[in-house]
């Protein structure tokens, strides 16, 4: 049985989400070990020792990130000496890349055996990454169907494919308790009011460049809706007050099952919340903006040409339309959502393709916890580069 102690670093709300669906195993698997590193408060619940909380890295885009320099090294300095402090063997480092790439060289030099969950998207920009994730990952574990093969093609031959977390969180809901209760027809919808869900992100900038864009939406547009809200513990609630006149119903990150039961549509900052919304089937316009150093950097450096959305990543096809940056307006929203308000058949198609997200995300295949924990016990390493 392993006895010892484990990194965990989960620099995003996301990725603590991500950390949520293995974590219980994986500490049930191992109950001498002890967890430390970057979380937030769920991770803490379970006994995560946070050396830094996930808030104070908070951050999207390049012109974000260059503001949080000093912070990441010198968080990378400190977490490493912990390592060494504590004669750590195991990592965990989930998504959050820019970081956790680095780091990972480090504790490579350090020994440390690295288990990368959620693969950089090395597919749509950076694909020199796949090499770094060669020489100092022991194990990668990808969760978008095509990862895997990329990968492997580009020399990282420790790669395994598993389920997307959500499809861990969702597998025995969604279509048992949570889409039995949702409107299904259109003509339904034509009977009532549309409930209309706004899912602005869960970073300061992102909401301060998308929710001013779908309140001047609701304000221009003919249709009658009722509006939900879901509000992020990340953001400054001053970036919502001046919109909540036209909301009737307010939800909290956590709720995100109950408003998309609730909802008919929604408008969402791409991330992950979109491959939530097309696990509730919720046919979703997904809204992209980001300063204008990010859209330079953005447009200048990415070497991919497909949908940016993670729903429509794993569809490998446009299911949602996508407003990026310039598109993003209130005119192009309102002439998106009105193409499922008056037309049955593209309202009815959508639907089709969304009730398809689930078996596309899945797989029969073990809790990550459970793999992990089979993989630090066993003997020995990769090879250092």
């Amino acid at each position: 049985m392993v006895d010892s102690s484990c990194l965990i670093i989960a620099g995003e709300k996301s990725g603590e989400e991500h950390a949520m669906s293995f974590l219980p195993t994986l500490m049930e698997s191992s109950p001498k070990m002890k967890f430390f590193g970057v979380g937030g408060d769920e991770m803490s619940s379970l006994g995560v020792e946070n050396l830094y909380h996930l808030k104070d890295f908070s951050s999207w885009g390049f012109s974000e990130v260059i503001g949080k320099i000093p912070l990441y090294f010198k968080a990378l300095n400190q977490i490493v000496e912990e390592v060494k402090k504590r004669k750590c063997k195991f990592a965990i480092l989930i998504d959050f890349q820019d970081f956790n790439l680095r780091l990972a060289k480090r504790l490579n030099r350090e020994g440390v055996r690295v288990f990368y969950y959620v693969a950089p998207q090395a597919w749509a920009w950076k694909a020199w990454r796949a090499k770094a994730l060669e020489e100092n990952v022991d194990t990668l574990f990808t969760i978008i169907p095509f990862e895997k093969k990329w990968f492997e093609q580009r020399g990282v031959n420790r790669v395994k494919s598993v389920p997307h977390p959500l499809w861990f969180h969702y597998k025995d809901r969604v279509h048992h308790e949570i889409l039995g209760t949702k409107v299904k027809s259109f003509q339904a919808l034509q009977e009532r009011k549309k409930r209309l869900l706004l899912l602005p992100g869960s970073r300061n900038f992102e909401v301060a460049k998308v929710l001013p864009i779908f309140y001047e939406y609701l304000n221009k547009s003919r249709e009658e809706f009722e509006v939900g809200l879901v509000q992020s513990p990340n953001v400054h609630i001053e970036n919502y007050r001046p919109f909540l006149d036209k909301v009737t119903r307010i939800y909290q990150h956590d709720d995100i099952s109950e408003a998309l039961t609730w909802c008919d549509f929604s408008l969402a900052a791409s991330g992950t919340v979109t491959l939530t919304c097309a696990l509730f089937e919720v046919p979703t316009v997904v809204c992209y903006g980001s300063s204008l150093l990010n859209e330079f950097i953005f447009y200048t450096f990415l070497s991919y040409d497909g949908p940016i959305s993670l729903a429509n990543i794993v569809h490998n096809e446009r299911v949602f339309p996508e407003l990026v940056q310039n598109e993003l307006s209130a005119y192009n929203i309102e002439k998106e959502l009105e193409k499922w308000f008056t037309s049955e058949k593209s309202y009815t198609v959508i639907k089709e393709k969304l009730a398809k997200t689930l078996e596309i995300i899945g797989g029969d295949s073990e809790n990550v916890g459970t793999i992990i924990h089979q993989l630090m016990n066993q003997e020995g390493s990769k090879e250092k580069a």
